[in-house]
């Protein structure tokens, strides 16, 4: 359904020029890198409470062309499963499928170009070689420049919000197999053919029309909104909470860190909150579509949960959240941190505790 090696190679025409940089200053961003990444494991571990464990997840500093690469490959591997039933329940001629995953695969090289030029990094867990922490540093070094910011201090500070992800897969043995099976029984639960599919694309389309008419300005779910039974919605709302837990707990170390460790730390959060905000209508447009306005949003719900159950059970109680799967905040506790609080007390919870 999508030739992936397409998808690169598409991704890789349209992606936008890096910033220029001189081959000091990029051996130079490099090496640092590294090194940010290492120091990282140190201050995550302080913050958390939660040993690094032994992991084989390599930090690799990458170009442009190089996360599109690795993601091309990723995202297919986890798409397999949903591509192949999408193409047993609409079997089409042999020259059809060769058209039409080229034909997708181009069109997802676009989606892949966007994000490249835009992520600044990214641990990734569900690729066919295991764990791997990327950061993109001409990203990385188009951010401090755009926001005018100490490249040490932004450096390390990306870091430890990507070092948090891989230490969340790797201390938490059982986050990255609860995450493959709602995608499991996501594609399980998926009754998509050919007109149902078409269909509901017209449905997400129509959805922002309607938003920019309205002017509403929430953000949506965009495509992830695609296919959407009542038991879809439940495992997506299952995943979102989940998602929207390690990005508010990775938040919540990139700060917490405080100016011992990031000397311009405040400065650099309150630059780069502004950042987020401030894209362009265009940016705006392709960013409701793909459903990323979505993820700014888990951000902010996920750091408020992490917040509020750490002023009141302190770091060791937040951390009853990785002893099980039934521990996970769902949507409803996420917006009210007392109710997880609440719930999980008999565990040994103390409210109150330091």
């Amino acid at each position: 359904m999508i030739d992936w090696d397409v998808a690169a190679r598409a991704g890789k025409r349209v992606v936008r020029a890096g910033p220029e940089v001189s081959l000091h200053e990029a051996k130079s961003a490099v090496a640092q890198l590294r090194e940010s990444a290492l120091a990282a494991d140190a201050h995550v571990s302080a913050i958390t409470k939660i040993a690094q464990p032994p992991h084989t997840a390599p930090t690799l500093v990458v170009d442009r062309a190089g996360w599109i690469d690795v993601n091309s490959e990723s995202v297919g591997h986890l798409m397999a499963p949903l591509v192949d039933k999408l193409a047993s329940a609409n079997a089409t001629s042999g020259v059809g499928k060769l058209v039409g995953s080229r034909v997708t695969g181009t069109e997802a090289g676009v989606v892949l170009g966007f994000l490249a030029s835009r992520v600044l990094g990214q641990f990734d867990v569900f690729g066919p070689r295991g764990g791997q922490l990327l950061l993109v540093a001409p990203n990385i070094i188009d951010a401090e420049r755009k926001l005018d910011v100490n490249p040490t201090d932004f450096r390390l500070w990306v870091c430890l919000h990507e070092v948090t992800h891989r230490l969340q897969f790797t201390a938490v043995d059982w986050i990255g197999q609860y995450m493959r099976t709602q995608i499991a029984d996501l594609v399980d639960a998926s009754d998509l053919d050919s007109d149902s599919l078409k269909q509901k694309i017209k449905e997400v389309a129509g959805e922002l029309k309607d938003r920019k008419r309205s002017g509403d300005r929430e953000p949506g779910l965009g495509i992830v909104s695609l296919a959407q039974s009542p038991q879809q919605r439940a495992i997506i709302e299952r995943m979102t909470a989940v998602m929207s837990l390690l990005e508010g707990h990775a938040e919540y170390v990139m700060d917490a860190v405080g100016p011992s460790v990031v000397p311009s730390v405040a400065e650099i959060r309150r630059k780069f909150k502004r950042r987020r905000a401030g894209r362009s209508p265009i940016d705006r447009v392709f960013r409701k579509l793909l459903g990323l306005e979505a993820k700014m949003r888990q951000y902010a719900e996920g750091r408020k949960f992490i917040d509020g159950v750490v002023d009141e059970v302190g770091m060791d109680g937040f951390n009853r959240v990785w002893a099980t799967p039934d521990n996970l905040p769902t949507m409803t506790e996420l917006r009210d941190p007392a109710l997880w609080v609440k719930r999980v007390q008999p565990l040994g919870i103390t409210p109150g505790a330091s």
